[in-house]
């Protein structure tokens, strides 16, 4: 097996978006604007409500899918074609905007932890203008292993350890995955070798990722390779580790619009503005 190793580091980016919620942004920043077909990933947590409370009131989207993972609270997500759907602590949604979608998630509590990630993956130009659809995922239905003494892994996408997850029919074959990890624990996580990766660290001071200290809130780009070793340090931990086939297309991007040329989001604007979506 070829071993990963870390080829890059990005720290979170404390800002805001939807109507003022205050997260982490670690792809989609000048320091990483995307890693194909990764655009975006965003860390929300605060026991805080007015960091939250606002939530993200409805919006458009078109060309890509989003990703929201819940790890405590709970959201209510909705569209303007009459989709509903709660979101609360260990669920996943995996939506697929396609060619136009007005969305909106909303905090379904005063008080309390909000914690959870969205990620926002790229769709191939052939996929782009696709129905969109909606993957809702209970945490019920999300796989359980433990693939190594210390270690246990929620497996959301890809397969580990016999379990494959729940989402399907992605087109960058995407692996998502949640290990935790003890301290001292070890697992080397197979990885299909032409994929973008990364790890992100987000309980624990900080976790073993290919043989380097990755700190919380500290985002490792992966280097090619067919596996990567994660393991805990002097403490427990808990990291992300997604993989996907890049597309290697032309981006296009305005706010949450993304295509593959600058005249497809022009005619995204004007689809939007006619009511289109």
């Amino acid at each position: 097996m070829t071993e990963r190793r870390i080829f890059r580091r990005i720290r979170g980016m404390d800002t805001a978006d939807g109507a003022g919620v205050k997260l982490k942004r670690v792809i989609g920043q000048p320091a990483l604007d995307m890693l194909d077909p990764f655009l975006l990933l965003d860390e929300f947590r605060s026991d805080q409500a007015g960091d939250y409370i606002a939530g993200f009131p409805e919006h458009p989207h078109r060309g890509f899918e989003t990703v929201t993972y819940m790890l405590a609270g709970h959201m209510q997500h909705g569209d303007n074609q009459g989709n509903r759907g709660d979101l609360g602590p260990g669920s996943v949604q995996w939506m697929t905007a396609g060619r136009g979608i007005l969305h909106s998630e909303m905090p379904q509590q005063e008080n309390g932890l909000m914690w959870g990630f969205q990620l926002w993956v790229n769709l191939p130009a052939k996929d782009k203008m696709t129905a969109p659809r909606y993957q809702d995922i209970a945490p019920e239905r999300i796989p359980v292993v433990q693939p190594a003494p210390g270690v246990e892994v929620r497996v959301v996408a890809g397969e580990l350890g016999g379990a494959t997850g729940p989402v399907s029919g992605v087109a960058t074959a995407p692996i998502y995955l949640d290990i935790a990890v003890q301290a001292g624990a070890t697992i080397t996580v197979p990885l299909p070798e032409g994929h973008s990766a990364f790890a992100y660290v987000f309980e624990g001071a900080s976790a073993q990722v290919a043989g380097e200290s990755l700190a919380r809130s500290e985002l490792a780009v992966l280097s090619k390779g067919d596996s990567v070793t994660i393991a805990g340090g002097d403490s427990a931990a808990r990291v992300l580790l997604v993989a996907g086939q890049p597309l290697k297309e032309p981006v296009a991007r305005y706010g949450p619009f993304v295509m593959n040329t600058t005249e497809q989001i022009h005619e995204a604007i004007a689809d939007f503005r006619a009511g289109k979506f």
